[in-house]
Parts: C-alpha cells; sequence; structure tokens
C-alpha cells in the first residue's frame, strides 16, 4: 500500500531499467533490482499487503463457520500464493535497498511511506497462521507448526520494533500538516494485534504449565498494546475527517485499514478467550472466554457503522477520479479480519447471525481481492505501480 496519486496516470513517468530492457511488461520485473530514481523501479515495504490480503483468505476460509463446496480449495490457492509472494518478496525488496541504500533511506524519511513498514511483520504472521491451519494438510502438522511458530515469533518482534520506532519517528523527525491523519498511521501499530491473534492459535500445542499460560498473557499484552495506540488513531482520522474531510485521492482507500484492528481484535479475543480454557485456572480462564463475547460484540457494532462510511467515501473519491495504487490493498485484509472476528462470534454463540454474516463478508472479502488483483497485475506489467514517486505525494483533504 501506498499513498500516491490522485489520478490514474499521476506522478507515475517511465523510463527504461539498468538491465537495458525496455520499460514495459516483464521488463520492469526484470529490473526490479535497478535504480531508485524517480521513474525507475522503487519497491517499498508496502508490496507485502498483497501477501497480507492474499494469506487472510486462507485463514478466513478455515475459520469460517459454514462450509461451502470449493472452500477448502480456495484456501489452499490463497494459503500457497500467499506462501511463494512472501518468499518472493523477502528475497527480491532486501536486495533491492542493499543495491540501492537511497531507496530505503527514501522511505524511511517519508511521512507517508514508512508507515507500512507494519506491512512484513503481518505478511509473516499472516502465512505462518494459514500454514498451520491450511498447509498442515499437506505438510504435517509438526512442519507446519515449526513454520507457524518460527514466522510469528519473527514478526512478533519485528511487528514491535515497528510499532516503536515509526511512531518515534513520525514524532521527532517527520513534518506532517493538520489534515495528515490517514488510515496508514495504524499499519506500524497494529502488528502485535496480529501477534496477539496468531499466537492464539500457537496456545494450545505449547507446554501446559508455565509456558502456556505465560503465552497467554503475553497475547493479552499484545492485545492491549495494539488496541489502544489503534484507538487513538482512529480518533486523529475521525477528526481529520470531520474537520478537514476527505482528499478523494488513492489515499481513501486506506481508510478500510480502519476495520484492521477493529476486526483482528475480536478475532484475537474470541481465539484467547477459547485457549484460555486450558491455559489458566478458574475463575480466569472464564472470565477470558466471556470477554470475547462482552467486548467483541459491541466492537463487532462498530464494523457495521464504519464499513460503510468507507465505502461512501470510497465511491465518492472514485468519482473524483482516484486512481489505481497498492493502497487498494487496504480493502482485502481489513475485511478479511472481520471475517475471522465475526466467526469467531459465531463459534462462541453458535447463532445463525454470526454464521451467515461471517459467509457474506467472505464472499466480499473474494470480490474485492480478485478485483485489486487484476489491478495490481495490470498496473505491474505496466510498470507503472514499479515506479512511484521516490516522496510520496501530500493530496489536500476538501469537503464538498
Amino acid at each position: 500500500m501506498t499513498s500516491h496519486s490522485s489520478k490514474p496516470d499521476a506522478d507515475q513517468t517511465h523510463a527504461s531499467s539498468q538491465s537495458g530492457l525496455p520499460v514495459v511488461g516483464w521488463g520492469r520485473w526484470a529490473g526490479a533490482l535497478a535504480s531508485p530514481l524517480e521513474g525507475q523501479v522503487v519497491l517499498g515495504p508496502n508490496w507485502f499487503a498483497s501477501v497480507m490480503g492474499t494469506g487472510v483468505i486462507a485463514v478466513a476460509a478455515a475459520l469460517l463457520p459454514l462450509k461451502f463446496p470449493g472452500l477448502g480449495l480456495i484456501a489452499t490457492l490463497a494459503w500457497g500464493l500467499a506462501a511463494a509472494l512472501l518468499l518472493i518478496l523477502s528475497v527480491v525488496i532486501p536486495l533491492h535497498w542493499m543495491r540501492h541504500a537511497g531507496t530505503f533511506k527514501a522511505i524511511a524519511n517519508d511521512p507517508i511511506s514508512i508507515q507500512f513498514f507494519g506491512a512484513p511483520p503481518m505478511a509473516l504472521m499472516t502465512v505462518g497462521a494459514s500454514t498451520l491451519l491450511v498447509g498442515s494438510e499437506y505438510l504435517g502438522l509438526g512442519p507446519a507448526f515449526a513454520i507457524a511458530a518460527t514466522l510469528w515469533a519473527t514478526g512478533t518482534v519485528l511487528g514491535f520494533i515497528t510499532a516503536v520506532l515509526v511512531p518515534y519517528r513520525l514524532f521527532t523527525q517527520l513534518g506532517v500538516s493538520h489534515d495528515a491523519a490517514f488510515g496508514g498511521w495504524l499499519m506500524p501499530v497494529v502488528p502485535p494485534m496480529v501477534s496477539a491473534a496468531g499466537g492464539a492459535l500457537l496456545i494450545p500445542f505449547v507446554q501446559a504449565g508455565v509456558l502456556r499460560e505465560s503465552l497467554l498473557l503475553l497475547c493479552y499484552a499484545l492485545f492491549g498494546m495494539s488496541l489502544l495506540a489503534s484507538l487513538i488513531i482512529i480518533t486523529l482520522i475521525w477528526s481529520r475527517l470531520a474537520h478537514f474531510g476527505s482528499s478523494g485521492s488513492a489515499r481513501v482507500p486506506t481508510l478500510w485499514i480502519v476495520l484492521g484492528p477493529v476486526g483482528q481484535s475480536i478475532t484475537a479475543a474470541g481465539g484467547l478467550g477459547m485457549a484460555a480454557s486450558n491455559a489458566l485456572p478458574e475463575p480466569y480462564a472464564m472470565g477470558f472466554k466471556a470477554f470475547a463475547l462482552v467486548y467483541g460484540v459491541p466492537m463487532w457494532g462498530f464494523i457495521w457503522l464504519w464499513l460503510p462510511i468507507a465505502l461512501l467515501l470510497t465511491l465518492r473519491a472514485r468519482r473524483k477520479q482516484m486512481g489505481f495504487a497498492l493502497t487498494w490493498w487496504s480493502f482485502t485484509f481489513p475485511i478479511g479480519t472481520c471475517v475471522t472476528g465475526t466467526s469467531q462470534l459465531a463459534h462462541h454463540t453458535g447463532l445463525p447471525l454470526f454464521q451467515w454474516a461471517a459467509s457474506a463478508l467472505f464472499f466480499a472479502l473474494l470480490l474485492a481481492w480478485l478485483l485489486v488483483l487484476v489491478k495490481t497485475a495490470q498496473g505491474s506489467l505496466s510498470g507503472k505501480l514499479l515506479t512511484p514517486p521516490v516522496a510520496s505525494p501530500a493530496p489536500k483533504a476538501v469537503k464538498g
């Protein structure tokens, strides 16, 4: 995800890569390690949003309370594709940064682009969770757990570092305007919530006793760490919209990221509540299980408030000729967390209300993913997505 260009072709120029191939089609990918100069290939951490948006389909499919024909195939394909994307991006992007240190420095100095350093940790943990839930059928439970635990631990450490250093740099070094708050500010602080949700899947496999109880409580601490920071940022986003309006640019899809910490927190509360029964003594185990509903249902209500608001603002932006950018992947992972959160409520209550709502959201997720995948493929082959401006434009929020 990156927030650039309010028009389909604005701020995206064409140039030849250092490979000597034409800057069209696959030549762009052949020049993926080329110069970071404007008009040439620039790869940022926002590309890992495609891994998040793809992997969450597998996780959502595995947790969906109502099964339908072909669901297993969808989950498997999504898991395989997400894993492949993670491997490719984990090699290509660091090599690109090492060959051209200016790219990394430019991203770290950009108040918009820097926010998306939260994407790689979440991508790692999303693939880890999908490997345990879906890949275990093909790899075996032992290897799948080992992969999931490794990716979770790595993503948790990187996510914590991101959650500290990106806000610190924003607070001390990067200049922003009064209307700068946007959904991307959530990206560096949401990884601990993804850790909490992913950790819930690992708890049953950890040795009972001190280790299992410690992991459970650590996940709840990560839950609180992310939740409070997210609530502060969501308040700032609401304030910016109320005072300044919306930009109508490719920054608008990041408003959907608000659904991410909301849906993921419901998922985490539900998963941890189930895990608590085998990790904690009473009455704490029952208390955490009750918290899954006491917290989850009111937060689920906010999903249905913010979802139509975000949709209306997105449609407004399209009328203003909002162009395609990697920010459109914001339509996928956040909706996926709403699916998993709703599925958790369905598992805890057994109510058809949550079962059918989870299914409806899942089909919306598939439609959004297909749309963004096609757009991403088109933008990549044409080279436009691979040659964003070095400095992200700062779209002006307006009303009317």
